[in-house]
């Protein structure tokens, strides 16, 4: 009998079968970290783009979550100044999926198929996952979770990409200037689905201590990390393999608990297609840590 949304998600919110392998990118060049299930060819892979003032080590928990679940999931450690480059990040995360797909990963019994890529990022890093996309065509699918403006804008990008996307939004910041999430659905060429994770906020996905903390900005939501990865898992699966158990996860009518599909009820007083609140929405996220 087919598994229902709801226990997909909840299967997928908690460590898949697979034991995880940690390496460092930097022993390819890359400044950065993988995350590999213990063995496997052919597996998938995703690169995956930090948010502003942020590490990668700040997304340990996912990355390794999404290895438990036989998905490669690497990301780069630059650009985490207070005045990052967008394009150079974008830069960084093609550099680690030609890693991932040019070196034999762990103890040489793992290896990732160059046709089943994806780009996934947070907040800025989200937008820089969008950006990644739209300068080459290898990715088969890219998750942008709690999107951020970014320059040159991921929205513009988004606007030429032809494959799925998936786009997350939290309820507590979807109606705010510091988010991309409706323009960038608005705008994806491809089919994508944004969905809002009830009582969540973007800097929940954030795990540990962050920089800007002692500020008061933001901190660790379980409920917001346990959604975010079963969604972000069961989309990857759903796209990068040939399980036709997640056919499920690119159903926008689909029901998953925690979530719901945004409404333009929820938002109707914005308008984040008018360049002047994208540059001013950007200003305020970094200012608030995004």
């Amino acid at each position: 009998m087919a598994q229902t949304p709801k226990s997909l998600a909840s299967k997928l919110s908690k460590r898949g079968p697979h034991r995880v392998l940690r390496g460092d990118l930097a022993l390819a060049g890359q400044p950065g970290v993988v995350y590999t299930p213990a063995e496997g060819f052919n597996l998938p892979a995703v690169a995956f783009a930090h948010d502003w003032m942020t590490t990668a080590a700040n997304y340990a928990g996912t990355l390794e979550h999404l290895a438990s679940w036989g998905i490669v999931a690497a990301a780069p450690s630059t650009e985490r100044g207070p005045v990052p480059s967008h394009l150079g990040l974008a830069a960084d995360l093609r550099t680690t999926l030609d890693i991932c797909t040019g070196v034999r990963l762990g103890p040489g019994r793992i290896s990732v198929h160059p046709d089943r890529l994806a780009y996934a990022g947070h907040g800025m890093g989200a937008g820089v996952a969008v950006l990644a996309a739209s300068q080459e065509s290898r990715a088969k699918a890219v998750a942008a979770l709690f999107p951020a403006p970014i320059t040159p804008s991921a929205v513009v990008a988004a606007a030429g990409i032809e494959v799925p996307g998936l786009i997350l939004a939290g309820a507590k910041d979807i109606d705010s200037l510091g988010s991309d999430a409706l323009a960038l659905d608005d705008e994806w060429r491809a089919e994508s689905l944004l969905r809002v994770v009830d009582k969540g906020s973007s800097n929940g996905l954030v795990e540990g201590r962050r920089i800007l903390g002692f500020l008061g900005v933001g901190g660790t939501e379980r409920h917001t990390q346990h959604v975010a990865r079963a969604l972000l898992t069961g989309f990857l699966l759903r796209h990068l393999t040939d399980d036709r158990d997640y056919a499920v996860f690119s159903d926008p009518d689909a029901h998953f608990p925690g979530t719901h599909p945004v409404t333009r009820e929820e938002t109707e007083h914005l308008d984040l297609r008018d360049a002047a609140a994208h540059r001013m929405g950007a200003k305020i996220g970094h200012l608030l840590g995004r």
